[in-house]
Parts: structure tokens; C-alpha cells; sequence
């Protein structure tokens, strides 16, 4: 019998970046489910924090060379790698020399949010799907964690269900309290769905991310989910209650290390076939 396949997908990842919880779940689950005999695949950001060298990445040079289009602009995409030998798992890094290589994560040296916030996350959510189909794996299940990844549901049911890499993927959202680490301001929040509408999909199917705000991005992403995972407490209300009117199943582990319900939720939906 085929492994399940599973694509990890987040913003952070310990020990390369370490901004919230968040990195240290996505360290962990993946090599949980190695050890269980799942196919693994981890993509996050290069971002500029990460040293390059301590971390011994390198490019993957029949990887990269593609150009990503956000906002009518074509962007190079280099891809790069790195491994974890003590869990034999490796990470490919999204890099791109104007949208990563900048020193800080999302905020610039008065602490205020880089006004491209919402380009770079598009440039990752696209860049990651295509360095997916380049690397001739097709995951059942695509695992995003982080609003950085916001845009990546709505691409796997609406730009690439039909493409033989993605066509049967169903996807799992983790859900976080990330109020305190979302990074789109107003102005820049309301043009991130419509950049997305502008060049890959249709004005009704980005609708549902509204006015780009936290709540309205992550219903946006929600909305496209199969199954949505929650994380911790003090979980925004209003998304609670908009997952429960969609009726998007839920799994709400145990714990983190809930390892054994997060294998057999993912081996039950890769296993299912896929709406039309």
C-alpha cells in the first residue's frame, strides 16, 4: 500500500525561525508522521533571519529558476534546502532576493509592518504549489499552518484542482490565536484577495477574504479547508463561529503530541475522494 503523502506548508519552523508556537508544532508533527510511515514534504520561507550558513542550506538548482507573478511582476523563485539529520527530514526554503533577503520577518527597524506584507505571503502561497508540481510529488493531504499560508486553500480548489499534482489533495488548516503576530495592515490587508483576483481566480471565489483584515483572511482560508485544527485556547470567536455555520469539520487534538488522531485523520481524508 502507497505512504500517505503529506505536505507541510508554514512561515516558521524551529530551530531555523522561531516566532511563535507555531514553530515549534511544525517541527514536530512532521517528524511524528515520518516515524509513522508518512511521506513527507516541508516548505517555509527564506527568510533573510535564517542564516544560511549555520543552517548549511543550499540551492536546488533544478528547482529554482521559475518566475512567480504578484501584482502584474514577474519575481524569481530560488529554492534551497536544508536537513535535519537527527529526524532525516528536509526543509525547502522559498527564497526571492526582494521579498526575503531583508533582515526582519515582517516588521521593519521602527516596527512597523512592510507595506509588501501581503505580496510576499502571495509569492510564497503560489511559489510553494508550483515548486510542489516541479518536484513531481503529489501530497493526498496539504497541511497549512499560519496566516503567512492564507492564500493556499483557495489555489489548491480553485487554480489547481484540476492539476494531476493537487487534483486529490484535501486540506487542513491549523488554526491559531495569531492576532498579536498578523502583519497586513488595513491598506495593504484590502488589496491582498484582489491581487489574487486580478491574476489567478475569479472576483466572487476571493470574495470570502473580504477586507483582508485577520478575521476576514482567515475565514477566506477556512472557507476552502476540509478540516480545520485548533490550536490552544483563546481562539477568535468570530472564526469559531464561522467554521461551525460553513460546518468544516474540526479536530481538536488532545494535545501537540496528539500524534496517533492526527495520523488516522489524515490517513481517513487522504482516502476520500474529492468533490467535483
Amino acid at each position: 500500500m502507497a505512504k500517505t503523502k503529506i505536505l507541510f506548508v508554514t512561515h516558521e519552523m524551529s530551530p531555523f525561525l522561531e516566532i511563535s508556537k507555531i514553530s515549534e508544532i511544525t517541527r514536530q508533527l512532521p517528524q511524528a508522521m515520518q516515524e509513522k510511515g508518512f511521506e513527507i514534504r516541508i516548505l517555509m520561507p527564506r527568510f533573510g533571519s535564517i542564516n544560511e550558513r549555520r543552517n548549511r542550506l543550499h540551492e536546488v538548482i533544478r528547482l529554482s529558476g521559475m518566475n512567480i507573478v504578484v501584482d502584474n511582476n514577474d519575481n524569481p523563485l530560488i529554492i534551497k534546502v536544508a536537513s535535519l539529520p537527527a529526524a532525516r527530514m528536509q526543509v525547502y526554503f522559498l527564497d526571492n532576493e526582494e521579498y526575503f533577503q531583508r533582515k526582519k520577518t515582517f516588521r521593519d527597524e521602527g516596527d512597523k509592518f512592510f507595506e509588501d506584507n501581503n505580496e510576499r505571503s502571495l509569492f510564497f502561497c503560489k511559489g510553494a504549489l508550483e515548486t510542489v508540481k516541479k518536484l513531481g510529488w503529489s501530497p493526498d493531504v496539504v497541511h497549512c499552518h499560519g496566516w503567512f499560508t492564507a492564500m493556499i486553500p483557495l489555489y489548491l480548489k480553485k487554480v489547481y484542482h484540476d492539476d494531476p499534482t493537487f487534483k486529490d489533495a484535501k486540506v487542513f488548516y491549523s488554526l491559531f490565536n495569531e492576532e498579536k503576530d498578523f502583519a497586513l495592515t488595513d491598506t495593504v490587508g484590502s488589496k491582498y484577495a484582489g491581487m489574487a483576483a486580478e491574476e489567478d481566480v475569479s472576483q466572487e471565489d476571493a470574495a470570502v477574504y473580504g477586507s483582508g483584515s485577520y478575521i476576514d483572511v482567515y475565514k477566506g482560508a477556512l472557507h476552502y479547508t476540509d478540516v480545520v485544527v485548533t490550536v490552544g485556547e483563546n481562539l477568535n470567536k468570530d472564526i469559531l463561529q464561522f467554521v461551525e455555520d460553513q460546518k468544516i469539520r474540526v479536530f481538536n487534538p488532545d494535545s501537540a503530541e496528539d500524534y496517533e488522531n492526527f495520523a488516522t485523520l489524515y490517513e481517513e481524508f487522504a482516502s476520500e475522494e474529492v468533490e467535483a
